[in-house]
């Protein structure tokens, strides 16, 4: 009699370099995918510096460091013109890039909008997205579901925010979004060598036409959402226009819910619908842990899910989540610039420096993870909030601005990914391997087909 063994998935990656590119390889290298530049000893060292066409840059992979520079020491760092002149267009002056004694404003007030008792009103929205996306795969024998994902990632946002589950609406703005992230919104040549967010005018056209339409039709989408009468329950545009600083009694300007809602369609959609392809991928990789899902998720389905508090019922989904947000963190770099001579991690800073802490690197770091590279969702069992207990864990960022919806994405996750789970065998059409590349968001190579079998 033979004993089964469990196999581990190791899944594509982008090649790993034997040493620093050279400048005329790495510049078109990371403008095809900033996943591709990173040399061997990167996944190996604690922090790191080098000078390219007279640009120094220093990666930080020590949590301490990294801490230093976005927490300790933030005042000292800005983010580039590179990062600015690519996410301003999507969420103006919201949260997401704010700085200082403004963002300190912005996230005290918004702090209530994304409690977990506030993210348990949005549950039923929730539950509707997901029978969206069922309601859209029913039947087919191929599902390309990137795109499945994108759409019911927006169909949720815009439930949650706006109550609207309006098709032609959510058909314009996934159209807008996904015509600047394929095109405008990609970072160019010109952004690595801008000095300022108007640096290069020429190239930024794209971007200001994107920028006007898509908060045109968000103000339109909130205008006509306060015209109609008050709906029976909240969301989050009831909150938003409710808020108000207890000491000083400040509310959000018209601008400001715009600003904020356009942040919270694009990081709530984009950034959680990568997160359902790559853990369905991996899925598809590990039919061991796709059938332990399914057992753990028919003990408990998910149309019985009424607040967070259920969801502890799916332990095995949760670290499947986190392992994909692990191994294909949503963001995978963040970069700040040095306004001033610091020291980080024992590296000297000069004025001017860019400084890198990449999820990415950290969190495929030979140091810090035992098999790095392997998918392995048991390595976040018992962990409660692993980006607060784990230091090198870093998909929603660090500190004090440590993404504000995290909960929001991962319930979402949680509630979609149930359902399609209690209802199918997912596997992918094909043998071709799914490559991650690094751009806005980490994204596909390609959008492979899956097939669905009824359980």
């Amino acid at each position: 009699m033979t004993t089964a063994v469990a196999t581990t998935i190791f899944p594509s990656a982008p090649k790993v370099h034997e040493a620093d590119l050279p400048a005329w390889r790495l510049l078109p290298a990371i403008m095809n995918s900033s996943l591709s530049i990173w040399p061997n000893f990167a996944f190996d060292i604690l922090v790191s510096k080098r000078t390219t066409l007279g640009v120094t840059s220093i990666l930080v992979n020590d949590p301490e460091g990294v801490r230093h520079f976005l927490i300790s020491n933030s005042a000292n760092y800005r983010r580039p013109p590179s990062i600015r002149r690519v996410a301003v267009p999507l969420g103006g002056s919201g949260l997401f890039m704010a700085e200082g004694a403004e963002w300190r404003r912005q996230r005290k007030l918004m702090a209530p909008t994304f409690t977990p008792s506030s993210i348990s009103v949005l549950v039923p929205h929730f539950q509707e997205a997901a029978r969206h996306l069922l309601q859209g795969v029913e039947g087919k024998p191929r599902v390309n579901l990137s795109r499945a994902f994108q759409d019911t990632a927006l169909e949720a946002v815009l439930r949650a925010l706006f109550s609207m589950p309006d098709h032609q609406a959510r058909e314009q703005l996934s159209s807008l979004v996904r015509s600047y992230v394929e095109g405008a919104g990609r970072p160019g040549l010109f952004d690595g060598f801008a000095t300022s967010e108007e640096s290069f005018g020429f190239v930024l056209g794209k971007r200001k036409r994107f920028q006007a339409k898509w908060f045109a039709a968000i103000a339109g989408i909130i205008g006509r959402r306060k015209a109609e009468p008050k709906l029976a329950g909240h969301d989050l545009l009831d909150l938003l226009v409710e808020l108000k600083d207890a000491e000083t009694g400040e509310i959000l300007s018209d601008n400001e819910i715009r600003d904020q809602s356009a942040t919270m369609i694009f990081a709530g959609s984009e950034t959680t619908a990568r997160l359902m392809f790559w853990a369905t991928y991996l899925l598809a990789l590990d039919k061991d842990e796709q059938r332990r899902l399914h057992d753990e998720i028919a003990a408990f389905p998910p149309d019985r899910v009424e607040t967070l508090d259920d969801l502890a019922n799916w332990p095995r989904l949760r670290n499947v989540l986190l392992e994909a947000l692990r191994l294909y963190p949503p963001l995978p770099h963040i970069v700040r610039q040095a306004n001033g001579p610091d020291t980080i991690s024992g590296m000297s800073v000069a004025d001017n420096d860019q400084i890198w802490a990449s999820a990415w690197v950290m969190h495929r770091h030979r140091k810090f993870w035992q098999n790095p590279t392997a998918f392995m969702p048991d390595r976040f069992a018992g962990k409660s909030a692993p980006w607060v207990q784990m230091p090198a864990y870093v998909p929603f960022g660090v500190g004090p601005r440590i993404c504000i919806g995290l909960h929001f994405a991962l319930s979402e996750a949680q509630i979609v990914l149930a359902h399609l789970l209690t209802r199918y065998q997912i596997s992918q059409v094909g043998t071709r391997p799914v490559m991650p590349v690094g751009r806005v968001t980490i994204e596909p190579d390609h959008e492979p087909l899956f097939r669905l079998d009824r359980i």
